[in-house]
């Protein structure tokens, strides 16, 4: 039997079919009622068979699954099943939340671990199937120092096997290798015993002779592909990894344990490189497919490896030798010798360390192409080489009628666009400009102009002030640098989807904003929507009329909005002054001060800056951060409302770093207040990152701690990240 509609009504002799037809078709009608149906219930049968089984089950069943094997979900996994239906978005907040407090992989693999209960092999697999962090497990009892017993120091070999010469000796500081793991998860030297518990929540110590730790790195490598270096210094042939020309940290690329009894290593952790590391074992971090790979002058074949050599390259001094390529993992530089510098450029395939998938990317993203669109490839081998070629190509089939409204311009590769960008939209125009899947190309806006700004500008011709015909603009998976967006006209919608309109234009070498006080996103005179989702961007600027045009919509998820300072507006109008915007924040980290008209709604969101309201009557502020002296609408369960102004200083965000590209930018501290790291509506926490579900993760792990590791072990979570 088909599932289309007119299954049931094609099964019909053609006499009555024809006859139905003369009476306006009813008996279809009612027949397409029915197969719909009967489809519901074959689909009802056909996952009842599926939830028999844990790896195809729905998300309800698994605790009942679990209940047969003695899994215990974590409190709270039952209101999470309880809760109604919503949209879209609440459904999918729903399922990550109960797949951090039940994974289904934990679940699967309830018996089998039992079996294996006490091992450290075990521990890291609890780490990753859990809370899916990489780690690294430690039995501190055997690193911990004591003399060894005179009854060993026979000659049996008994005697000799119980011996322990590696405990209680010096340290020997001729081993470089050994002296760079020290205190880290990798360190094999014998150190004191520590009274401290290895889980302690306070201060955490571990060197017991009871203590196991469980180091966890918790932030993601996310990989750039054969991108092009940044040129410091071209008469000294100087280079950063990174194509912002900051310094940044170079990761592993993490490699499959061989077996599930294997212990991780270096390798097999997204772990920072170091360079006694990289001189000690190139090989194993050099090269297609390994860490990082340098390439130059467009060449197929990377620099050799006999020509890497690993230096200290803080300040620029060390100066390689001819045909030498002196390389820094720590800092993300590189230096050529004299006498052989590029001549055609340096590309580079490398890992950096961050969160989440958020402000664009090699990561997967979900991208809908309307089947009408017409799609103009940018790139090396495809028809167009630059953006505006590309963009000029789909106005002019526009006007000859040989594509529809819609239009997408896909970049497919991780290069660097350096050309002025200029997008006039005209009635019903639906433009989308897009990197390819696994591709983060680069938009560097440049000074070209003397007499005007030189931002990325979206105009809409006038006379396109009806709905339905406004035009649409969406930009999905772009790196911004140099200047910002510049919206003007009456354009319908602006959409910024996973990229990144890089804080103060560009960066210093320390990562610091090179003009911290320029807007990101100025919407001039516009009666654009603006949507913003999984994105990094630096201050928005709204200027139009505020008498005769309605307030704007501003809508941004699961983002930060950086003004790269507290007390700078992160959303205004010049001067600092109301803008003219409706606000509505979810999950989102606001570094700076807001002036705007209203707050539509603000839930599990953080502002480090005092947030101005105008209206104060219309809108709401559901669990989340606003610093004291803030005038907002009604606030429901908002911090620090629910301290008391006692503790209101005490009770305010702490972030790791609030640069941009650094690994830990916009991340909670683990020191900060747990009312802000477990303030959100689902006890997460608030800001950007609430949709990793860490503190829900990190309790779901430790719990399993508790029941896999041996009875009086002292088992205790260590973040390396």
């Amino acid at each position: 039997m088909s599932r289309e509609p007119d299954g049931l009504a094609e099964l019909l002799p053609q006499w009555h079919r024809l006859r139905d037809t003369e009476g306006g078709e009813p008996l279809r009608a009612l027949l397409a009622v029915i197969a719909e149906q009967v489809d519901r219930v074959r689909d009802g049968v056909d996952q009842s068979y599926e939830n028999l089984f844990v790896e195809t089950a729905a998300p309800w069943v698994l605790p009942y699954l679990g209940d047969l094997v003695g899994y215990r979900p974590l409190p709270g996994y039952e209101r999470v099943q309880a809760a109604g239906l919503g949209d879209a978005d609440d459904v999918d907040a729903r399922s990550r939340l109960a797949e951090a407090l039940a994974p289904r992989r934990d679940v699967a693999a309830t018996v089998a671990n039992r079996r294996r209960k006490g091992t450290l092999a075990l521990l890291e697999e609890l780490a990753q199937d859990v809370a899916g962090w990489p780690a690294r497990a430690v039995e501190f009892s055997r690193l911990v120092s004591h003399q060894q017993p005179v009854r060993l120091y026979g000659t049996g070999t008994e005697a000799a096997d119980l011996r322990r010469l590696g405990r209680g000796r010096l340290a020997d500081v001729r081993e470089g290798g050994r002296l760079d793991l020290a205190g880290g998860p990798f360190d094999t030297a014998a150190r004191s015993v520590d009274v401290r518990r290895a889980g302690s929540p306070r201060r955490r110590g571990g060197h017991s002779p009871a203590g196991v730790g469980l180091f966890v790195w918790r932030l993601k490598p996310c990989r750039v592909s054969r991108a092009p270096a940044y040129c410091v210094d071209r008469a000294r042939s100087l280079y950063t990894f990174s194509i912002l020309g900051n310094d940044t940290a170079l990761v592993t690329r993490p490699v499959p344990e061989p077996s599930t009894t294997h212990i991780a290593t270096i390798d097999n952790v997204p772990a920072s490189i170091s360079r006694r590391q990289l001189a000690d074992r190139p090989a194993d971090h050099y090269g297609p497919g390994k860490s990082f790979t340098v390439w130059r002058d467009g060449q197929d074949e990377p620099v050799p490896l006999s020509d890497i050599v690993v230096a200290d390259l803080s300040g620029w001094r060390y100066r390689p030798r001819l045909g030498q390529v002196a390389v820094d993992p720590v800092l993300g530089r590189i230096a050529f010798g004299s006498r052989s510098a590029p001549r055609r450029g340096v590309w580079v395939t490398y890992h950096h360390a961050f969160g989440d998938d958020t402000g664009g990317g090699e990561y997967p993203r979900e991208r809908v192409t309307p089947p009408a669109a017409r799609t103009y490839r940018v790139g090396p081998g495809q028809a167009h080489q630059k953006i505006m070629g590309a963009y000029e190509q789909w106005r002019t089939d526009r006007r000859a009628g040989h594509c529809g409204a819609e239009g997408i311009i896909e970049i497919t590769h991780s290069g660097a666009y350096q050309e002025q960008l200029d997008f006039d939209l005209g009635r019903g125009d639906r433009l989308e400009l897009r990197a390819a899947e696994g591709c983060r190309p680069v938009i560097r806006l440049l000074d070209w102009y003397s007499n005007r700004p030189d931002a990325l500008n979206i105009r809409a011709q006038e006379g396109t002030q009806d709905d339905a015909d406004a035009p649409r603009i969406v930009l999905d998976g772009l790196l911004v640098t140099g200047r910002g967006l510049h919206v003007s006209g009456p354009v319908g919608a602006v959409v910024l989807r996973h990229c990144t309109l890089v804080p103060g234009w560009s960066l210093e070498a320390d990562c610091g904003p090179h003009s911290p006080e320029e807007p990101s996103l100025v919407l001039d005179r516009t009666t654009a929507c603006v949507s913003i989702d999984r994105s990094i961007l630096g201050t928005i600027e709204v200027i139009g009329e505020e008498v005769s045009t309605d307030p704007l919509a501003i809508h941004i998820r699961d983002s930060i909005l950086d003004a790269t300072g507290h007390g700078l507006p992160a959303l205004s109008a010049p001067d600092c002054r109301h803008a003219h915007a409706v606000l509505h924040a979810h999950r989102t980290t606001v570094i700076g001060e807001v002036h705007t008209h209203a707050v539509g709604i603000a839930e599990n969101s953080v502002f480090t800056g005092r947030l101005r309201v105008a209206r104060r009557g219309i809108g709401c502020l559901r669990f989340s951060y606003v610093p004291p002296g803030s005038r907002t609408p009604r606030r429901h369960r908002c911090q620090p409302d629910l301290v008391g102004a006692e503790r209101a200083g005490a009770v305010r965000p702490l972030l790791s770093s609030e640069r941009y590209g650094t690994p830990e930018y916009g991340r909670l501290a683990d020191g900060g207040p747990w009312q802000i790291r477990r303030g959100a509506d689902d006890g997460s926490e608030m800001g950007v990152f609430h949709r990793l579900h860490e503190p829900q993760r990190e309790d779901s792990l430790r719990a399993r701690l508790a029941e896999y590791t041996p009875a009086g072990t002292d088992a205790g979570i260590l973040p390396v990240t």
